[in-house]
C-alpha cells in the first residue's frame, strides 16, 4: 500500500511488484489495469489485477513489473470513479464528457503513483516502459504524451476506453489515444481478433487516426488460441512474444535475463 496525494486527497494505492532475482536496478515495466466489464458489479472493483503469466514473461527477461491499482480498485483506497453514469448502478456511461472526465481522473492517479515507483531502488530509471491492458493500454498511450521523457517504450495491449457498444466510442478513444502523439517515439499496439469490446476494425481505425495525427508506432493483431477471446491475448505469449522482443530491442531495452 503506497501513500500518495491526488486531487488534494491522501490515499494509499495497492501495488503488486514482480522482480527477478537480485537487487537491481532492473529495467522496469509499469503496467496498468483495465475496467470491470460494464462497471455494474461492485464486487469486481476490489479484485486485484495480477496477470502472472504476463509478468513472468518480463521477469524471465530480467525486468521488474509494477502493477499499481488506481483509486477504489484492487484494494486501493478512495472512490472508483472512472466514467460512471450519474446512476452508478448503470455502470460506465457512453456520455462523452463524463467518460473523458473519468479517464482524466485515472491519468491523475498515474501521475501520482509513477514518481513513487521510479524512486524505488530496484528501478533503473533509464530503462522504464509503461503499458497496460484494455483501459490500461489506452491510458499508457495517453500518459506517455503527458510525460514523454519518462518511458522508453509504450506497450498497449487491446487498449480502449469505451467499447463499440457506445456510439461515442470512436470519439472518446481517439481523443485519448491522440494525446500520446506527443510522446514522439514508437509505440506498440497488440490486439486480438474477436475482441468483445474492441473489434479489430475499430482498433485499426484508432491506430490510423493516431498515425494521421503524427503518432508513431506499429499495430499487430492475432487470432486468439482456443479458450481465449481477442481481449485476452495478454495471457498467450506465444502469439506476441517475438514481436514484443523485437520492439523492446529496437528501443534499446533488454530482452534476455542476466
Amino acid at each position: 500500500m503506497v501513500p500518495v496525494t491526488v486531487d488534494g486527497e491522501q490515499v494509499k494505492l495497492a501495488v503488486i511488484t514482480y522482480k527477478p532475482t537480485g537487487d537491481g536496478p532492473f529495467p522496469t515495466l509499469i503496467f496498468h489495469h483495465g475496467s470491470t466489464g460494464r462497471g455494474r458489479d461492485p464486487t469486481i472493483f476490489e479484485r486485484p489485477y495480477d496477470p502472472a503469466i504476463f509478468a513472468k514473461w518480463f521477469t524471465t527477461r530480467g525486468w521488474a513489473v509494477v502493477l499499481p491499482s488506481r483509486r477504489g480498485r484492487g484494494g486501493s483506497e478512495g472512490t472508483y470513479d472512472e466514467g460512471f453514469a450519474l446512476d452508478r448502478a448503470q455502470g460506465y456511461t457512453c456520455e462523452q464528457t463524463l467518460s473523458l472526465a473519468g479517464a482524466d481522473r485515472a491519468l491523475r492517479d498515474i501521475d501520482a503513483i509513477t514518481p513513487v515507483i521510479l524512486a524505488q531502488s530496484f528501478v533503473d530509471p533509464a530503462k522504464v516502459a509503461v503499458g497496460g491492458q484494455s483501459r490500461g493500454g489506452i491510458l499508457a498511450v495517453a500518459w506517455s504524451g503527458r510525460q514523454p521523457a519518462v518511458p522508453h517504450a509504450v506497450v498497449n495491449f487491446v487498449g480502449g476506453w469505451l467499447g463499440t457498444g457506445c456510439p461515442t466510442a470512436t470519439a472518446v478513444n481517439q481523443n485519448l489515444f491522440n494525446r500520446g502523439v506527443a510522446f514522439g517515439q514508437p509505440t506498440i499496439w497488440l490486439y486480438g481478433d474477436k475482441d468483445p469490446f474492441y473489434p479489430l476494425w475499430h482498433s485499426q481505425a484508432n491506430f490510423a487516426a493516431f498515425e494521421a495525427a503524427g503518432g508513431k508506432g506499429a499495430f499487430h493483431d492475432y487470432a486468439p488460441p482456443e479458450g481465449l477471446n481477442g481481449h485476452q491475448i495478454g495471457a498467450a505469449p506465444q502469439l506476441w512474444s517475438a514481436t514484443l522482443e523485437a520492439y523492446l530491442a529496437d528501443r534499446g531495452l533488454p530482452t534476455k535475463g542476466p
